[in-house]
Formats: structure tokens, sequence, C-alpha cells
């Protein structure tokens, strides 16, 4: 591919054809902070897209759109270039950068004008072309992105700043995310800085730092999410906050539901970073809905207070299997008020629970006892469902067939196989 793509392309589908990224590919020139549309990227089902070099990427910058929309049958492979070669093994990460989703969405922490303006823009990265995000519209229409595996990446931009498999910066309620996978990232599996993002069926498996992360008031509502650490590996399954600008508004809020979150072993890089399994702090608000976080080896929930109105917490039908110690507090938050904001006890929420999956995350007999709330209580893009958990039982097949498998998550039948090896169709 060229280095810039600067008019509405598409790539199709051709058995034994492998589209290449040389390096950052923009997808369309950066038009600003409101108006003006550019060109689409394309991108049809089965295709295969690989980094060609260990600082690939693909920008999509604001005002241009990307339609990369794959199937169950045959979803969109974006991976690197030692998996084409055979080489990438279940511990390969971070050998390309991954998808940037730019947006004109409302952001905090700026690198240009201010929050308090709402002038509010940020840099991806500090080259002197640079990928800028922000602006005033959250309901920012970005493009498409559904049944779509992204392997093997993540990377270090610059100080502070790093690519995942995928990071949505500023996009809006117009971006549609839905059957998307992320494996291996070095990083995050998904960041979302910004902007508003509505985002269904999210598996991620084996990210080397979060599962899901939100920075610089993000307004996320994500359902139905699979989050699995590899083994000793990874820090937090979710981290929560504001990039430690705790006096921007709109503070960061996320809204998650039906979600199950597995780290079967403590790491050592969770032990010398977030320390709990999930992280919540800075100038955020988050809702757990019909959830199950199980971390056997170690804490489930650490919050972080600051600021004068610390990070909240809601929680309903969320079930916790932890270490013997369930929470920890910093900053202005003891363990004991972390302990009071989760509320075991009340609200069908349980910090003592066992799991009894019918396989790796399958809900079992105990899972099913669980009483579940309402998530469209919460927002209206969530689904009224009736059970705890991803995967309410063994007929709930929806993370199968399009996803990779891997050491870290058997995922059911997979038309592409391991994640080891490309599809062939």
């Amino acid at each position: 591919l060229p280095a810039r793509i600067t008019r509405s392309s598409k790539l199709t589908r051709v058995p034994g054809l492998l589209y290449s990224l040389p390096g950052r590919v923009d997808v369309g020139t950066d038009l600003g902070a409101s108006g003006g549309s550019g060109v689409t990227l394309t991108i049809d089902p089965g295709v295969t897209i690989f980094g060609a070099t260990g600082v690939s990427w693909l920008a999509v910058n604001r005002g241009n759109r990307i339609s990369a929309v794959g199937t169950a049958t045959q979803p969109i492979v974006l991976t690197s270039r030692d998996n084409v070669l055979g080489l990438a093994t279940d511990d390969s990460q971070g050998q390309w950068g991954g998808v940037v989703l730019m947006g004109r969405g409302i952001t905090t922490d700026c690198n240009y004008g201010s929050a308090a303006s709402n002038t509010c823009e940020r840099d991806t990265e500090g080259s002197a072309d640079k990928a800028i995000f922000g602006g005033t519209d959250n309901a920012y229409n970005a493009g498409r992105m559904s049944y779509v595996q992204i392997r093997y990446s993540g990377f270090v931009l610059g100080a502070g700043r790093e690519l995942q498999a995928l990071t949505t910066e500023s996009i809006g309620t117009g971006t549609i995310l839905n059957n998307i996978q992320s494996h291996n990232s070095s990083d995050d599996g998904a960041e979302l800085f910004g902007g508003a993002i509505n985002m269904k069926y999210y598996v991620a498996t084996g990210a080397d730092d979060d599962s899901i992360d939100i920075d610089t008031g993000a307004q996320a509502n994500i359902q139905y999410a699979l989050l699995i650490q590899r083994a000793a590996k990874g820090d937090a399954l979710m981290e929560f906050d504001s990039n430690g600008v705790e006096t921007d508004t709109p503070r960061s809020t996320m809204r998650i539901a039906n979600f199950t979150a597995l780290q079967p072993q403590s790491s050592p890089d969770n032990e010398s970073n977030d320390l709990a399994a999930t992280l919540f702090r800075g100038n955020s608000d988050t809702t757990l809905v019909n959830g199950i976080i199980a971390t056997p080896n170690n804490e489930c929930i650490r919050m972080n207070g600051s600021g004068t109105t610390p990070a909240t917490l809601v929680a309903r039908s969320v079930v916790l299997q932890c270490s013997s110690t369930k929470y920890l507090g910093s900053g202005s938050y003891t363990a004991a008020q972390v302990a009071t904001n989760f509320g075991s006890g009340t609200n069908n929420n349980n910090d003592a629970f066992t799991t009894s999956f019918s396989s790796l995350f399958i809900n079992g007999t105990n899972e099913t006892a669980v009483v579940a709330t309402s998530p469209a209580t919460f927002s209206s893009f969530f689904t009224a469902t009736t059970y705890i958990g991803a995967v309410k039982d063994a007929t709930d097949t929806w993370y199968a067939g399009w996803t990779c498998n891997s050491t870290t998550a058997t995922l059911g039948t997979s038309v592409t196989g391991l994640c080891t090896s490309l599809p062939t169709y």
C-alpha cells in the first residue's frame, strides 16, 4: 500500500494476495476538527493485511473513514510480517503498530487549545506529520470495523504514546465497532481516548498491558467482552482513568456490561504497576454490570482517590474471585472504602464467588444462579440480558468462528485456525 491513500479505495480478496503496510499508512489527510469529508478505505471480507516493518500502522485521519467489514466466516485479519512468515509464536507481540481511528469528538488533556474552551486537540505522536484528534462532535463517524482480528501489534511511538491493537481517538457514536479480537498486543488490547465509543462483542486475548483502557474523557459503552490474559503476563484487565489531568471535563466514563475477565496468574508487570486486576482512578466514573472478574491469585479491584471528586464505581450483578486481599486503596481511598464502593452483598454483587465455568469462560451452575441486572437501565445502547458474564451457556457461541485460537484461549471452532497461522478460505 502507499504511504498515503488519497482517494477512496477498496482492498479486494484475491486468493494468495496479501496487502502490506510499508510503514505508517494514512487514510486521507487530516481535515481538522470540523467540516469536510475525505476518502474511505474499504476492506473486503477475508482480506489479510500485514505490517511489513515493526513501525507499520494504519492511521485513519479526521474526516476520513474505514469500512473494514468482515463476516463470521471470512473475518479480516491484520497481522505482522512474522505471522506471514510462520515465525509467530504464542508469546509473540509488538511486531507492528495496529489500527488508529482519529475523530472529532471531545477529548481532554490537550496538546492544543483547552478543555475549558471546548477547543481541545491531542497528538497521537510528536512527528512532523502529526496524527491529531479531537473536536466537539461525539457523534462522529469514523466508519465501521466488524469481524476483524488484530494480531501481534503494539509499539511505542514516543514518551507516553503507545499503540495497541485498536486505538480510538475522539471517534463518536456514528462509528460502528463489533466483533473485534485483539490478540497479543504488546500494549493494551484496546485503548479508547476521548469521544464517545459504542462496541459489542470484543475479545482481548494475551494483551501485555491492559485488556481494555480508557483515557482523556472517553464516554464508552461496551457489551459482551471476553478479556483473557496470558499466564503470568499483562498488567490489569481494565484500567480506567484520565491520564493524570483530574480537573478536565468531561470525566472519563465507562459502562461495561456482560463481561468475563480472566487473569489466571498474577503477573510481575501487574505487581509493579496497577497491582490489582482492575484499576479505577483519576477523573473517571465506572459502571460494571453483569460481570465476572476471576483472578484467584491477585487482588480484584484497586481504586486511587485524587482530586475533589475521586473516581467512582457502580457495580450491579458483579462477582469476584480474588486472592485473600480483595481490594486495594491508594491516594485518598482506603481498601475498606473500595470494598464499600463495590458493595458485596448488595445489588447482587458477591466478592466471595467461586467460578464453575463449563469451559474456560462458559457459564456454569454458579454463574447461572446469579441474578442479573438489565444493562438497558444504564444505556440505550445495551441489549437487555438475563445472565451475567459474556457467554450465557454452551449454546451462546457469538465468540466462535471469526476469532483465532491460542494457548491463552481456545475460542471454539475457528475458520482462521490458530493465531500463529494465516487463514485460508
